[in-house]
């Protein structure tokens, strides 16, 4: 990390430790709401459940990462958040094209996974790039932002009041993330050496978990 941090017991960084347990527990909470209320056969179903526990692997990563820094739990941590971050890119594709064009989203799902190979394997082997990692994921959640910002407007448009209530929480979501990410690019020195930028965009996610959801 670019500052020191007081420690708590084990926790090498007390605060996103905990914010990132908190953003764990919050999507393991949703998957179960989630699989109570959604029947299996719907058509999203294994794709919202599959982001779940890809959300749930980075969380628990990043819980780790934050507990204990080291060259394997920051690659971890780094490669996990790239996984939740392209799959919420395909989650927003199927919603919008995939159900339609099944074939374009099998095409666009080996894409992804392809790049998201090519990125771990840059990333471990050729050099660790902490500014084409940020680069690589902005630009990957920019794209899935755009999808939302797609599927808010097809919602808008429908006449039925629920619809409207889940277009405006796809913009809400939009833009509470947007305001998180602004904390972590004003990255800053830590408050009593425990409460940095970092801490406070996990901080900030915790209720997105359930929004989203």
């Amino acid at each position: 990390s670019q500052w020191p941090f007081s420690r708590f017991l084990f926790f090498q960084e007390p605060a996103s430790a905990f914010a990132s347990f908190l953003n764990g527990l919050a999507s393991l909470v949703m998957l179960l709401r989630y699989r109570a209320a959604v029947p299996p056969a719907a058509p999203t179903y294994p794709t919202c459940v599959a982001f779940a526990w890809v959300s749930l692997n980075a969380w628990f990563w990043s819980t780790v990462f934050h507990t204990r820094d080291t060259a394997l739990t920051e690659k971890l941590d780094y490669f996990c958040a790239s996984a939740v971050v392209l799959h919420s890119v395909y989650l927003c594709c199927v919603r919008t094209l995939g159900l339609q064009r099944p074939a374009l989203i099998s095409i666009f799902r080996a894409f992804l996974l392809l790049f998201l190979a090519g990125h771990i394997s840059y990333l471990s082997l050729v050099r660790f790039d902490y500014g084409y990692n940020l680069v690589a994921n902005a630009a990957a959640g920019e794209l899935g932002g755009t999808g939302m910002d797609w599927e808010a407007l097809e919602l808008h448009w429908e006449l039925l009041g629920a619809s409207c209530i889940q277009a405006g929480e796809c913009w809400a979501v939009l833009g509470a993330t947007g305001l998180c990410w602004g904390y972590v690019r004003g990255q800053s020195k830590p408050l009593l050496w425990v409460l940095d930028a970092h801490a406070l965009w996990h901080i900030g996610t915790i209720p997105l978990n359930v929004l989203f959801y």
